[in-house]
């Protein structure tokens, strides 16, 4: 039997690192975070990345593992995340998996592999002038002639995924589609009892996603992503292009309305938090606990115990 660990997701500003805390307080366990934004040192505002006050002592891994300039892709998630999970299963400790990054948790829990990448690769160089050179629509027919089922599902101006699956075909003669296919077949590496977090009222949710923006703001957003531009750090990396990042670094080099911009940010947020209900929604297996508008989470707590106890945990 694959060893059991818990997950805890749900929507942006939804409590989950709350829980996750309550829970490894009660549970003897260990948080690895599963958002794809707080693995960048530096980033800690705007990725509304957990303070030591709010740790409350509990080990958390996962966070300020990359730098900002960096790629950071989910297969070395999948890596690095793999082996502090074992790593607190053989300490005897239990695994709280939590974070808003649906893609991150599932190719987590269900032991997907990942066709070699290298960014730096030669190949790789190729792919990218070619692109420049012949644009999306033509590199889009080059992968339809050899995957048309991952072609089907992209966009000519989607670079980075139709460099990906070409990238992917010449490395391993195989596509995407195929490699993708094996590896669902594969049984999971985890058992996980999914908590998932949300609102009975939609409202709610935008209220508490405000709340967070306005938080940000009088943390010093504004100074933390102007300090990340004076580094260097160029615009379009990957983690400049995060929600609370990209407006605002927009507004910087720009008009320099700071309070526009977080007006964009809790819209962006908000729509974001639809896309991870949606995400979630599709685990048949999540244990959905819905708040009220004041979250309770010693009920909510007790509740997780339960559903935990219920799976052996």
């Amino acid at each position: 039997m694959p060893p059991k660990i818990v997950v805890i997701c749900g929507p942006t500003a939804s409590g989950k690192t709350r829980l996750a805390v309550e829970l490894a307080l009660a549970r003897g366990g260990e948080v690895v975070s599963a958002d794809s934004m707080q693995i960048y040192r530096t980033m800690d505002i705007g990725t509304a990345k957990p303070t030591p006050e709010e740790m409350r002592g509990v080990a958390h891994h996962m966070l300020d593992v990359a730098d900002p300039e960096e790629d950071f892709s989910v297969a070395r998630y999948v890596e690095q995340a793999r082996t502090c999970v074992d790593d607190i299963l053989a300490r005897g400790k239990l695994p709280i998996v939590a974070g808003g990054t649906g893609l991150y948790i599932d190719s987590l829990v269900s032991g997907r592999d990942f066709a070699p990448f290298d960014p730096d690769s030669e190949l790789r160089s190729q792919l990218e002038a070619e692109f420049d050179q012949k644009g999306g629509e033509e590199m889009l027919a080059q992968l339809s002639k050899i995957d048309p089922e991952t072609a089907g599902r992209l966009h000519p101006n989607d670079a980075k995924r139709i460099i990906r699956a070409l990238e992917v075909f010449h490395s391993t003669g195989k596509t995407i589609s195929q490699h993708n296919l094996e590896t669902q077949s594969i049984p999971p590496r985890y058992e996980a009892t999914t908590l998932a977090l949300a609102f009975e009222r939609r409202e709610d949710m935008w209220a508490r996603i405000d709340a967070r923006v306005d938080e940000m703001m009088a943390a010093g957003l504004v100074d933390e992503v102007q300090g990340l531009l004076l580094r260097g750090v160029p615009d379009k990396c990957t983690a400049m292009q995060a929600i609370g990042y990209k407006e605002m670094v927009s507004a910087l080099r720009g008009d320099g309305d700071v309070r526009a911009a977080a007006e964009e940010i809790k819209l962006r947020s908000r729509q974001y938090a639809k896309r991870q209900l949606t995400w979630f929604g599709r685990n048949p297996a999540a244990n959905w606990y819905r708040w009220s508008a004041q979250p309770d989470f010693m009920d909510c707590l007790h509740y997780s115990t339960e559903k935990l106890e219920e799976n052996g945990i």
